[in-house]
């Protein structure tokens, strides 16, 4: 288990208005020991989704590059 007591969360500045429909993420800049913690704004007490900070590197990569994009 990850602690994510000292987390800096932080969401994107594309996201809507107060906490509506957003992402949270922590550990972009080393702070969790090379852990990525993502988790929803509607709900911060619920548990987040930890994932090594390659995996997430990678996702972003690919989200930048449109791999996900639909048909």
């Amino acid at each position: 288990m990850i602690d994510l007591t000292g987390a800096r969360w932080h969401k994107s500045s594309y996201s809507g208005g107060a906490n509506s429909e957003c992402v949270e993420v922590a550990g972009e800049r080393g702070e969790l020991g090379g852990w990525v913690a993502i988790r929803d704004t509607k709900n911060r007490s619920a548990l987040s989704l930890a994932l090594p900070a390659s995996a997430w590197r990678t996702f972003l990569s690919g989200l930048k590059s449109s791999e996900f994009d639909r048909a």
